[in-house]
């Protein structure tokens, strides 16, 4: 009888140590991928400066428009660690519709679309919102994974037991710039 017990409770050690790394590796993968995002993010945050001084030179009435861009990029940078993730990718969120806004202006302009400087920084900074769309994708699919695993019978009472929370995905705001058409004005 006390080799069943000692057996029993074996199996049940060994069920909740799988369990818990289970947890842990869904929840360090969701880690990553956010990582993965903020690298390009911080592409994105030094490439803007160069982009907004470049149209100033060509686009003085845009001001507005410039201004809106530098405003987006100071508060999404400053939200880095002083707020929760989702007011981050609510401010991220606002960054890549102020940047629509700022390519639009640009259109109104030829000659500032056959600047070399800006045709090279316009491609980099598609390129890095392409990479931040590829890393969202990502990130969104761990996410998923890792809060299916913390509503998921048995994992969600150990998940609950220690503490793992639900992550949010990182998606459109809605009502946000980014979910909006961009005007151009001629």
């Amino acid at each position: 009888m006390p080799l069943i017990f000692l057996i029993i409770l074996a199996v049940i050690v060994v069920i909740i140590i799988f369990l818990y790394n289970s947890l842990i590796r869904s929840r360090n993968q969701v880690d990553e991928a956010w990582s993965d995002i903020e690298v390009q993010l911080k592409r994105r945050y030094d490439l803007i400066p160069n982009l907004v001084e470049t149209v100033k030179g060509y686009a003085k009435q845009e001001s507005s428009v410039l201004q809106n861009v530098t405003e987006a990029r100071t508060k999404a940078m400053n939200a880095g660690s002083s707020t929760n993730l989702g007011d981050k990718l609510k401010d991220e969120n606002q960054l890549s519709g102020t940047l629509k806004s700022l390519f639009a202006v640009a259109e109104a302009y030829p000659d500032l679309k056959s600047n070399q400087n800006f045709m090279q920084m316009q491609s980099d900074l598609t390129d890095t919102e392409d990479k931040i769309q590829a890393s969202r994708r990502f990130y969104n699919s761990t996410v998923r994974d890792y809060n299916t695993k913390l509503q998921v019978f048995p994992t969600n009472i150990f998940a609950s037991m220690l503490h793992f929370v639900v992550k949010p995905f990182f998606g459109i705001d809605e009502n946000g710039p980014e979910a909006q058409p961009v005007n151009v004005k001629f």
